[in-house]
């Protein structure tokens, strides 16, 4: 017998066991919940997943305080540490479930049939499922975790029944076991979820049209010779994402695919990803950004799209004179408002099919979205983009407004210092300092950089290549040991500079100067 099989009780009383075993159990069954819920999710096309369901009802309620703090913590990853999050939750609650099954065995399954029911509801919300697939994965889900549990609850109970302690490693080697099939199932339901979810699509098969009107080539003037200043075009991999879209993009099949233009127009029209195709097709250049994006931080891009002009499509339907709202609508229900002025104003608001050559990416909204220069994501971007409505400015407020941020959302004018970083290591004498500036619609006129509340000194700007995109800017500075405080400010073609008073995101966007503070070695 084995030593961890000890012993025949003394004077009659049974050992006493400790309670980790069925907290562990407890623990791994609710990971196997899951598991088997992303399984079935990627095994059958009409169940939806249970922890993308929960992801969503956590961002649609979350206070915006939280989602900011999230997003400053984990940046692009928030929706990783999200899942994570939820992984881990559940796994706590089940192990604490687990603790008390001794003394209420009933409470296993009502615990996990709960959690189950809980998680069908939270994916019903969304517009892409309903109930009935969303419950049949969350029973199908709690079952395997009641399962789960019994197997590995099993030695215990017998430990019990025989008044012997328990054997660890029959324990833990069932238990090991179980929570290895868990990941796999996990990872393979993922990998089968993406899958499916690419052949649905069909952006593979996708094949843009030519534009009529071809950006030139980026001159070379526009690139400044600077290791580490960002590209004037962002990579799509690189391309920052933030939306209220769960762990993965919603998942759109563009046989079925469709766009609506509606309300305050003469002619509500219905079309699909071919008959925008065929619409007379345009390339921008167009930096945006997230409102959440804090100074010098990395929620701002520039890509060259390729889409319709917004004000042509809506003028073919004809906007009514009464309008003064554009609502975009997502498939997952997401929505956006900005005035009908953004269309007709000058700048380029886009129906964009098409980013830096290539359809748009799932991530950033296959196969449809909004870009509109100018204004912050959050009233405007939309991406999965399933409707277009006009309206007028009182009679709707989009998704963000009534949790707190400011229905008008210009981007402020920014800059940027991209490298050094702070982390590297400077020697005295010349240093190379450079970045990106940027504020769409109105360009760049100006960048300047000072040291230690010094003499503001102005950097070289790199050739612009359109009002709507960024800029880079450099400058060589002599640099003397000792630690050093460098800050930045751009000032806009309208003649305006960027205020140096640090404001927070919320509620329309963060101003103030981006400093970094430099270790020189002499």
């Amino acid at each position: 017998m084995a030593v961890d099989q000890l012993e025949t009780p003394v004077s009659g009383r049974p050992p006493t066991r400790p309670g980790w075993p069925l907290a562990v159990a407890g623990a791994i069954a609710g990971g196997v919940s899951l598991a088997v819920g992303e399984l079935f999710a990627g095994l059958v096309e009409v169940l939806p997943s249970l922890v993308s369901g929960v992801a969503t009802f956590v961002i649609d309620h979350v206070p915006s305080v939280v989602k900011e703090f999230a997003i400053r913590l984990f940046g692009t990853n928030d929706k990783v540490a999200l899942a994570v999050g939820i992984v881990i939750t559940t796994m706590a609650l089940a192990a604490l479930v687990g603790t008390r099954s001794r003394a209420l065995p009933w409470l296993v399954p009502a615990a996990f049939f709960g959690f189950g029911l809980a998680g069908a509801l939270a994916a019903a919300r969304t517009p892409l499922s309903a109930f009935g697939p969303a419950f049949v994965n969350g029973m199908l889900a709690s079952a395997a975790g009641v399962l789960a549990f019994r197997l590995m609850a099993r030695p215990v109970s017998e430990a019990e029944e025989t008044a012997t302690d328990l054997d660890r490693r029959l324990f833990l080697g069932r238990a090991g076991a179980i929570a290895l099939l868990a990941l796999i199932g996990a990872g393979a339901g993922r990998a089968l979820f993406e899958r499916t979810r690419r052949l649905v699509a069909g952006r593979e098969q996708v094949q843009l049209p030519v534009a009529s009107g071809p950006l030139p080539s980026i001159p070379d003037g526009a690139s400044l010779d600077l290791p580490g200043i960002s590209p004037i075009i962002t990579p799509n991999a690189d391309f920052y994402r933030i939306d209220t879209a769960p762990i993965a993009p919603p998942s759109v099949d563009l046989a079925s695919w469709r766009l609506k233009i509606t309300g305050l127009v003469d002619r509500e029209l219905e079309l699909d990803f071919n008959d925008i195709s065929d619409l007379p097709m345009v390339e921008r250049t167009i930096t945006i950004s997230c409102v959440s994006n804090q100074v010098g931080g990395d929620l701002v891009g520039t890509a060259e799209w390729l889409g319709t002009p917004l004000g042509d499509l809506l003028r073919r339907a004809g906007i009514r004179p009464d309008a003064s709202q554009i609502v975009g609508r997502s498939v997952d229900g997401f929505t956006v408002g900005f005035p009908v002025a953004a269309v007709s104003d000058g700048r380029d608001a886009l129906l964009a099919i098409g980013m830096n050559g290539e359809p748009l990416p799932f991530e950033h909204g296959f196969p449809a979205r909004l870009v509109v220069a100018g204004l912050y994501g959050y009233v405007s971007a939309t991406k999965w983009l399933s409707e277009i409505e006009v309206t007028t400015w009182d009679a709707f407020d989009a998704y963000w407004i009534p949790r707190g941020w400011s229905k008008e959302g210009p981007v402020k004018t920014q800059s940027r210092i991209d490298t050094p970083t702070r982390s590297t290591r400077l020697s005295a004498g010349p240093v190379g300092i450079g970045g990106v500036a940027w504020a769409p619609t109105r360009g760049i006129d100006r960048v300047e950089v000072r040291v230690d509340e010094g003499p503001w000194m102005a950097a070289d700007l790199g050739d612009s290549i359109g009002d709507e995109a960024w800029r880079q800017w450099s400058i060589v500075w002599d640099a003397t040991p000792g630690n050093h405080q460098v800050q930045v400010r751009a000032t806009d073609g309208t003649g305006v500079t960027q205020p140096e008073e640090r404001t927070p995101v919320a509620p329309n966007g963060a101003t103030g100067y981006h400093t970094v503070t430099y270790a020189v070695e002499a």
